[in-house]
């Protein structure tokens, strides 16, 4: 069995400082990855963080601050990394509306840094990678990237975009020892999914109890979350040698929504 060791790797993980972004930063670290972790935010807790995640898992860890919705930024945060030998696309966020009446700043800031913002870190990757002669591209994408829900039309919109993305990354760099993939994620219990709670109530004038089990996790066959943990780990796996010939394709922690 091939080891899943990422010992002398650097990974630059974006939206890195809750949710998703850093149960992968933690699996990556744990597995021995070094990391540049990110947000759009520079506080002493950002950094705090980077500390702590260095300390327990005997890693070099680095907070670099950049907005992912700006493509300067995107850029430059790949630059300030030095090098990427893995790069996570997770920054992301979310707004619930019907399209007559989504607003326009919603939908603009959406597609930037859902969508957006991959195409522009993993074209500043792709050249460090490559003269590496490695490299791992993992786009946190989501089951809305394979199937659709009313009332997300950015958030859809922006997830199929990036599957999308994940493929042309994959064909494009075929054969040079560089994968993408894209993990799709079903309901993940995060700030993210939080947010969405007290939207989802009003619009379906429902209790919180109500809208996780009948909204949320209806389309979640096993009716349960899936865990960062879980996301971490795939994450790892794809990054693994064992997972050398995976690429251009997405998989599926969904509590098989995707499968219905």
């Amino acid at each position: 069995m091939v080891e899943q060791n990422l010992a002398g790797k650097l990974a630059v993980v974006t939206g890195s400082n809750s949710g998703i972004g850093l149960g992968v930063a933690e699996a990556l670290a744990a597995a021995g990855a070094d990391l540049v972790i990110n947000s759009f935010t520079d506080r002493d807790e950002d950094h705090a963080l980077a500390k702590d995640l260095a300390d327990r898992h005997g890693v070099e860890v680095r907070y670099v601050a950049a907005d992912m919705s700006k493509a300067a930024d995107c850029r430059a945060l790949i630059a300030a990394a030095g090098r990427c030998d893995i790069l996570i696309n997770n920054a992301g966020i979310q707004h619930v509306a019907p399209i007559d009446e989504f607003p326009q700043d919603k939908w603009d800031a959406i597609l930037a840094i859902n969508l957006s913002s991959a195409f522009h870190t993993t074209a500043a990757a792709l050249p460090l990678m490559r003269k590496a002669g490695w490299g791992r591209v993992v786009n946190v994408a989501s089951a809305h990237g394979l199937t659709a829900s009313p009332f997300k039309s950015a958030y859809v919109a922006a997830k199929h975009g990036v599957v999308g993305l994940t493929k042309v990354t994959a064909l494009e760099t075929a054969g040079q020892g560089i994968t993408c993939n894209a993990i799709c994620p079903g309901y993940v219990l995060t700030p993210i999914i939080e947010a969405q709670i007290p939207d989802q109530m009003k619009t379906h004038n429902m209790s919180r109890e109500d809208v996780i089990a009948k909204v949320m996790l209806s389309r979640q066959p096993s009716g349960q979350f899936a865990t960062v943990e879980q996301i971490g780990g795939t994450a790892v796996f794809l990054c693994s040698d064992t997972a050398a010939q995976i690429t251009g394709t997405t998989i599926s922690v969904d509590g098989g929504w995707t499968a219905l």
